[in-house]
């Protein structure tokens, strides 16, 4: 399966339960994709919120269509759906529904 036109665009926190889920189904699938940090970087989480309509990260954007809000297990989730992955049953290297530590 060609993963090369996917265009996945990732906007993530630094240290995030969450963002680390949705890093480690891009790891699993061997997916690329651009990580955009919306802590070290401001104007990406303004980016996200203008792209999504809402502020609440992770986002991804895969091929344009974005995922608003979303775990690891909906990322893989909408990528098997949408037959963009073939599904695999081995098991992430991070858990992929773990919320963000409050800091």
């Amino acid at each position: 399966m060609n993963h090369e036109n996917l265009n996945i665009v990732c906007y993530l926190k630094t240290f995030c339960g969450w963002s680390e889920g949705v890093r480690a189904i891009m790891r699993k699938y061997d997916l690329e994709f651009e990580e955009k940090d919306i802590i070290k970087n401001p104007a990406f989480r303004w980016e996200m919120e203008q792209k999504s309509g809402q502020p609440l990260s992770p986002c991804v954007s895969v091929g344009g269509q974005m995922l608003a809000d979303v775990s690891g297990e909906e990322v893989e989730q909408y990528l098997v759906e949408n037959a963009l992955v073939t599904p695999s049953e081995a098991a992430p290297d991070a858990p992929t529904d773990r919320s963000c530590a409050d800091h």
